[in-house]
């Protein structure tokens, strides 16, 4: 009998490729730059599990590609580049790979508030520029973290590892989130409160909600104008959350005072952008899960599911439920 064949679209740590291949017949898009929509399509058409990453859309074309498709698995948490229910429709399971993310993104989001509030970015260019000449009183003054107020917006799991960081700089602590969390207010002294009184009254605002149709361009030119004008934005969850453009105004007319990201509404971002050019931004390409550590493990769990769908079994880490006809025993 011939292996299933399972098509990846760019290459992951060998630990996942290993578990694939102990049943599969495995094709790896090895280049730096996603498949062509049209690679995608043609690999998908001989395929019977796709294991994808966040840059690549799959949709109903991608789906409806592939006769023999059976799962999809998503080498991330959100699943926003998958349309999950049109999978669903088609009895295709999709899985993700959550949790194992989750301390590695707030430990980079916990960096960026930092490496903000303290200018170390600009600080770090201007002595390699040779610029600093002696100690000066007030050479790069920043903020203080400890003891600020946190405001985090999506109290799910890396919200909450966010505050358990900030728990240890004595950081006062607001929460916007769809539902109470006893268990946070418990440990960490955390208080729910609107998004609107969140933007009021914290100094820091870091984002943690997934990306829907809700949350798109949740923060604009309202929401900056509500902030304090010493605030710092954090965001490494989905750069469409934040109005890019609104992001500029506000970072540029002094509506709040800095900006640290790991994400952008288009990605890669442009590097003429002008949101760049500011000073008072720190950015980097999408790393917050870039750890050797959790990279890794997120390789396994991605082909897991595979495995799984595969063999007409529960995906370990489901985000939809289907029943797979038809697997390889």
């Amino acid at each position: 009998m011939d292996k299933p064949r399972v098509f990846v679209t760019r290459r992951i740590p060998e630990e996942g490729i290993a578990v694939l291949e102990r049943m599969a017949e495995v094709t790896i898009w090895t280049d730096e730059l996603p498949p062509p929509h049209e690679i995608l399509l043609r690999e998908v058409m001989r395929s019977d599990g796709l294991l994808c990453m966040l840059t690549d859309k799959i949709d109903i074309d991608v789906m409806d590609a592939g006769p023999n498709l059976k799962v999809i698995s998503n080498y991330a948490v959100g699943v926003d580049n998958i349309d999950v229910q049109a999978a669903t429709d088609r009895g295709i399971a999709v899985g993700n790979t959550p949790g194992v993310l989750t301390e590695t993104t707030a430990d980079l989001a916990f960096a960026l508030l930092l490496a903000t509030a303290r200018r170390i970015v600009e600080a770090d260019k201007y002595l390699r520029a040779c610029g600093w000449r002696a100690w000066g009183p007030t050479l790069f003054l920043g903020q203080d973290a400890h003891n600020a107020t946190l405001g985090i917006v999506g109290m799910g799991r890396i919200g909450r590892e966010m505050a358990r960081r900030a728990k240890g700089f004595s950081m006062p602590i607001l929460y916007t989130n769809p539902s109470p969390s006893p268990e946070v207010e418990e440990e960490f002294g955390a208080k729910r409160v609107s998004l609107d009184d969140l933007l009021r009254q914290s100094d820091f605002v870091s984002i943690h909600t997934p990306l829907t149709p809700e949350t798109r361009h949740l923060i604009s030119e309202r929401e900056f104008d509500l902030m304090k004008p010493t605030a710092i934005l954090i965001n490494t969850a989905r750069g469409p959350i934040v109005d890019q453009k609104a992001l500029y105004q506000a970072l540029s007319n002094g509506k709040i005072a800095g900006a640290g990201l790991d994400v952008f509404e288009e990605e890669p971002v442009d590097c003429g952008d002008p949101l760049l050019a500011l000073d008072n931004v720190v950015a980097v390409p999408h790393i917050g899960s870039a750890s050797v550590a959790t990279r890794t493990k997120m390789a396994v769990m991605a082909a897991e599911n595979i495995i799984a769908g595969l063999k007409s079994e529960p995906l370990p880490h489901p985000v939809n439920t289907v029943s797979i006809p038809g697997g390889t025993k």
